[in-house]
């Protein structure tokens, strides 16, 4: 019996694990080549492996919630069709009637909320949905037993790759949204109730009273709370603030916006403009483009622009423009929209979001004039990008001063103090206006 080994792959080059959140075929089921086979996720993203090789699913090492290693085996495939399945006692994978309950049952009493039953007894879930959406078997195993439709399931928004739906977002929507579209018994025990008033470990005790609403924080939240904490707690913070003067750009941008949306099928924004004076200033200043690994300054070669991202949920994330230097304004541009576009699709690939040596955070993009931002981990600087302003401003001639309206914006330079002292960091941070000043407004693109 042939089988292959799958194996854990390589996710980006600072991660080194990522945790099994579920799997998308069971043993016995047959896998094709380059077909979600599990959804992983790391500190960075969560993200859906395709099976390596073609065949039936034997066994799986992991279980849902299991972390593994960078290499370890994952699971085994079988090419042979005959292939005889493999079970492991130790690692059973949950029945059906076991899935839709997410916490044990205990012997506490439990409060019932009597709403009418639902009437749905025999939905069947087709694989492949009417809007072209693929159901995993797990969520459609979940989705009938639960007496979801498949015109409701159709709907659902979805977290995995390309909006697929994973078991997280349809017991979601079992526990939180069901009630809404189909009416049964929620059943909830104290000990739930309970948790809905208790603190987190390390901060305040906070008891809401009845008319406040409670909201978990997804994993993605978690893990941007913890590393913002980590990075305020490992690097001091400075901040220093310089305004430019960006009339030029504003007026150029205004001159050509036009032409380049015709000619390259998508528009310019401020953004790479911005961080291509940026990387000019990292040029100049490259010990603002290092990390600290104990002891250690590791003085980056590469020039990759982190740029933070809204997402719909409110969650942020930031893609990378790699190798930012050897870029044309214009393939700053491509970069920047495709990048923004796939994050907000959901679209991210783990690389995507990988090997970031300086970030920018673009806070006028939600009319904020300046900010403090928190330094990405484990870079040492990032820049927050004001909104631009029409201002009134002294302007300089050789026939004297006289007012004029000018456009004009805050940048935000924040550093690790350990490494990067006041007088780099608010040079690099001047350096960057300059550059932004002295735009030549009859520029070629």
């Amino acid at each position: 019996m042939a089988e292959i080994e799958i194996r854990l792959p390589k996710m980006g080059e600072s991660v080194t694990e990522a945790t099994i959140t579920n799997w998308l075929k069971n043993p016995g089921e047959k896998v094709s080549l380059d077909e979600p086979l599990v959804e992983v996720a790391t500190d960075k993203v969560d993200n859906e492996l395709p099976s390596e090789a073609e065949g039936v699913l034997l066994k799986q090492l992991f279980e849902k919630d299991q972390v593994a290693q960078v290499g370890d085996v994952i699971a085994i495939i079988s090419t042979d069709g005959d292939a005889v399945v493999e079970t492991n006692n130790d690692q059973a994978q949950p029945t059906i009637e076991e899935i839709p309950n997410t916490e044990k049952e205990t012997s506490e009493p439990k409060i019932e909320i009597n709403l009418t039953s639902n009437g749905n007894g025999n939905i069947k879930i087709s694989k492949n949905g009417s809007n072209g959406k693929y159901f995993s078997p797990l969520v459609r195993s979940i989705a009938e037993k639960e007496g979801i439709n498949q015109e409701t399931l159709e709907k659902l928004a979805g977290s995995g790759l390309d909006g697929r739906i994973t078991k997280k977002d349809i017991l979601a929507f079992v526990k939180e949204e069901k009630t809404d579209v189909n009416t049964g018994t929620q059943i909830i025990s104290p000990s739930v109730e309970k948790s809905r008033v208790n603190q987190t470990k390390d901060g305040p005790i906070v008891v809401p009273n009845g008319e406040d609403e409670i909201i978990e924080m997804d994993r993605m939240r978690r893990l941007i709370a913890d590393h913002m904490v980590m990075s305020k707690q490992v690097s001091p913070h400075v901040t220093s603030y310089v305004e430019a003067d960006v009339t030029n750009i504003v007026e150029w941008r205004n001159s050509i916006k036009d032409d380049f949306k015709k000619r390259e099928g998508e528009n310019i924004t401020y953004t790479p403009i911005l961080i291509e004076a940026i990387v000019k200033a990292i040029k100049d200043f490259p010990m603002v483009n290092v990390s600290v690994s104990g002891n250690q300054i590791i003085k980056r070669k590469n020039i990759n622009i982190g740029m933070a991202t809204a997402l719909p949920s409110g969650n942020l994330i930031v893609p990378v423009i790699k190798n930012a230097d050897r870029l044309s304004l214009t393939g700053l541009t491509k970069s920047v929209n495709g990048l923004a576009i796939n994050a907000r699709d959901n679209k991210l690939k783990p690389e995507d979001i990988q090997g970031g040596t300086y970030t920018v955070t673009n806070v006028g993009s939600f009319g904020n004039v300046m900010g403090t931002p928190i330094i990405n981990q484990p870079q040492v600087a990032i820049l927050a990008l004001g909104a631009i302003r029409k201002v009134p401003a002294v302007i300089e001639t050789p026939h004297g001063d006289f007012i004029g309206i000018r456009h004009k914006m805050y940048l935000s330079h924040s550093y690790d103090h350990r490494v990067v002292d006041g007088a780099l960091g608010g040079k690099f941070v001047r350096k960057v206006a300059d550059y932004l000043e002295e735009f030549n407004i009859n520029r070629d693109i």
